[in-house]
């Protein structure tokens, strides 16, 4: 018990570690606030330095530079509505909304305290069910997967904002997006239109910059003798009453992104989508409709992509499988080091797991340092002059493009992306959806490809595994529950019987 405590204390009562936490978490809250340099970008160059490093300090590097780069992209999401990072898309249906009525500072002080909110309840999760959930994402079988991703697109009704024929169309054109290049069993091009270029796909992230921040930035011409919205910055930090009035639905939404983080390859944006898909579904009285600057449409996509860093931890330390691509780069990082992530791991280095599980707690300390740092000098970029602000938009779009994979290719793709996000917003198009299906789109084609090589190619096998597995017979229940819950009919007996139509 002692050991056990010894190792939680570690980085607290390190001064280096303390110092490399705290720098990592500063770093990656300015690193995920620039579009286009991702976390996985930063944490697989420090790897490269971290080689003849003690293991415990470059852990405690990559830590704060994970949670740090999580949060930071809300910051560029709220203020210039250009996500910082995928897992920041849903923060800004709301975010930039409160920016544009003043409350960006108030916007970015909510945001911190969720963030950390979210992140102490994944990192508890961590500690306390580590082995009984990286069990249960051992079980998730292709099928299952499938019926994930299926969840996941099922949130284009929450998502489409009035029209549910738009918003089934755009998601259909994002998965369309997401399926262009190399098919992942065949190898063969799939929509490449015979050009080498798109071999290697389209990456999301070029998609996201293009729609959010051209497409932002061509629309605001139309209004360019606005008057400029002074931000309120005197009350950064919530009050208490706040953060209680929220707490149970970030707790939910925290629970939400732990499950989401744990599944491979799944991550922080489809937890923070689904979570946003929730909060719609389950707050009844919003502080604002959500869409114009919900408190509730902040909080839970903030709170879930947060928590999933510690359900992405979970399968890595616990199964040596990767839960996200940041992990990935950590597993060979450990690797490198002499250990061996997986079931082991707890056995041969148990003071790595604990020493993890501290090291978040502390790197969340210091985002709530850091990140109530700074915000009355990052609302003024919300209060430049128009004349100013769209080019400085621009700018940063065509480098964080840029900086993907060094393309001029990507950008040209990201101006085209732009204009299409900008004609779509005139005619009504919201652009969560063409996300959420480039996401999911190529998810759902190999979980379903793997689900029916594995059935044999038999629909009626695929079917039947479908019921007579447990985990595949909640999730198939979930879906149809959705599908339901969709349905005209059952919106109309629902709203006849809901509470406000029995009180009129």
């Amino acid at each position: 018990m002692s050991d056990t405590l010894s190792y939680l204390l570690m980085a607290w009562s390190d001064p280096q570690l303390l110092m490399l936490t705290a720098l990592g978490t500063f770093a990656g809250i300015y690193i995920g606030a620039i579009p286009g340099l991702s976390v996985t970008m930063a944490v697989s160059i420090l790897v490269s330095f971290t080689f003849s490093w003690d293991v415990n300090d470059a852990l405690a590097l990559i830590v704060g530079i994970f949670i740090g780069g999580v949060y930071g992209g809300s910051r560029s999401a709220i203020l210039l509505n250009i996500p910082g990072a995928p897992s920041s898309v849903a923060t800004a249906f709301d975010g930039y909304p409160l920016a544009q009525q003043g409350e960006a500072g108030r916007a970015i002080g909510l945001s911190t305290v969720m963030s950390v909110v979210g992140g102490i309840v994944g990192t508890i999760m961590l500690a306390s069910a580590a082995p009984l959930i990286g069990e249960l994402a051992l079980r998730f079988a292709p099928r299952d997967y499938f019926l994930v991703a299926t969840i996941g697109l099922l949130l284009v009704g929450s998502l489409a904002e009035g029209s549910l024929a738009k918003g089934i169309f755009a998601a259909a054109l994002g998965a369309v997006i997401g399926l262009v290049g190399m098919d992942p069993v065949t190898a063969e091009g799939r929509f490449t239109l015979g050009q080498v270029e798109l071999m290697g796909g389209i990456h999301y992230v070029v998609l996201m910059i293009g729609l959010f921040g051209v497409a932002e930035a061509f629309y605001q011409l139309h209004n360019l003798d606005s008057p400029v919205i002074r931000q309120k910055v005197d009350k950064i930090l919530p009050s208490f009453a706040m953060v209680l009035k929220f707490l149970p639905l970030s707790i939910r939404t925290s629970i939400i992104g732990v499950i989401v983080g744990v599944l491979p390859g799944v991550g922080g944006d489809i937890a923070a989508l689904m979570a946003y898909d929730h909060a719609k579904r389950t707050v009844k009285n919003p502080t604002k409709p959500f869409g114009k600057g919900a408190y509730e449409g902040l909080v839970a996509p903030e709170t879930a992509n947060s928590a999933a860093v510690g359900g992405a931890y979970v399968p890595m330390l616990t199964l040596g499988m990767p839960g996200d691509a940041v992990t990935a780069v950590i597993i060979g990082a450990l690797v490198v080091h002499g250990l061996n992530p997986g079931p082991m791991l707890m056995v041969e280095n148990p003071h790595i797991f604990y020493f993890t599980v501290g090291n978040l707690l502390l790197a969340n300390v210091f985002l709530m340092i850091f990140g109530l740092m700074g915000i009355k000098l990052f609302a003024k970029f919300v209060e430049m002059p128009k004349a100013v602000l769209i080019p400085l938009i621009l700018v940063l779009c065509v480098v964080g493009t840029y900086s993907i994979n060094s393309s001029m290719t990507e950008v040209y793709w990201m101006l085209g992306f732009g204009v299409l996000g900008y004609l779509m917003k005139i005619f009504g198009f919201q652009m969560g959806p063409i996300i959420l299906g480039a996401i999911l789109g190529p998810l759902m084609d190999t979980s379903y490809r793997q689900a029916m090589s594995s059935a044999g190619d038999n629909p009626l096998e695929l079917l039947q595994g479908l019921v007579t597995s447990p985990l595949s017979l909640i999730l198939t229940t979930a879906v149809v529950l959705i599908l339901l819950g969709n349905t005209p009919l059952l919106k109309k007996i629902k709203n006849k019987f809901s509470p406000a139509s029995a009180r009129g």
